[in-house]
C-alpha cells in the first residue's frame, strides 16, 4: 500500500491540539496599510477551527 500524503497546504496552515485544531486569522498578510490598528490588532493571535470545519482538516491532516 503506498503512504498516505498530507496535504501540505493545510500542514502549514492548522496545528493539532488536544481537544481540535488552531488557526490564525485570515487578511492579516499584505496591504495592511488601508487597515485600521484596531482591525489589525483584533486579528492577531489563533483561535479554534469550528466544530463543523474539524471533519474536513481531519482529512486532510490525517497523516499527521
Amino acid at each position: 500500500m503506498p503512504k498516505v500524503k498530507v496535504h501540505s497546504g493545510a500542514a502549514k496552515r492548522f496545528k493539532k491540539t488536544g481537544n481540535g485544531y488552531k488557526r490564525k486569522s485570515a487578511y492579516k498578510s499584505h496591504i495592511l496599510t488601508k487597515m485600521t490598528t484596531k482591525r489589525k490588532r483584533q486579528l492577531r493571535g489563533t483561535s479554534g477551527v469550528h466544530p463543523s470545519d474539524k471533519v474536513l482538516v481531519d482529512r486532510m491532516l490525517r497523516a499527521i
